[in-house]
């Protein structure tokens, strides 16, 4: 499933908000209990992975900036011990 560019980067911010909305609102459910724990714990959970996501695409960015116009497979390859061509 392919999600449009602007959709695609604010996931995480969506994520984030929701989750803040679920942490506000499990402090005022009428009757505090388990529907506030669940509503709580979901928050938070959707807070996390929002802030999750939005790490791993920084790194994931910043390695791409590394290595730009080079191919970082080949480096690894040339290290590994194997046969060589022709050596099956």
């Amino acid at each position: 499933m392919h999600f449009s560019r602007p959709l695609y980067e604010g996931l995480p911010w969506l994520y984030i908000a929701l989750g803040a909305g679920g942490i506000v609102v499990s402090y005022f459910v009428a009757e505090p209990g388990v529907l506030a724990a669940l509503t709580g714990v979901a928050g938070f959970a959707a807070v996390l992975a929002g802030v999750v996501i939005l790490l791993r695409r920084r790194d994931f960015r910043e390695l791409g900036r590394r290595y730009v116009g080079r191919d970082a497979i080949v480096p690894d390859r040339q290290k590994r011990p194997g046969p060589g061509p022709g050596q099956d």
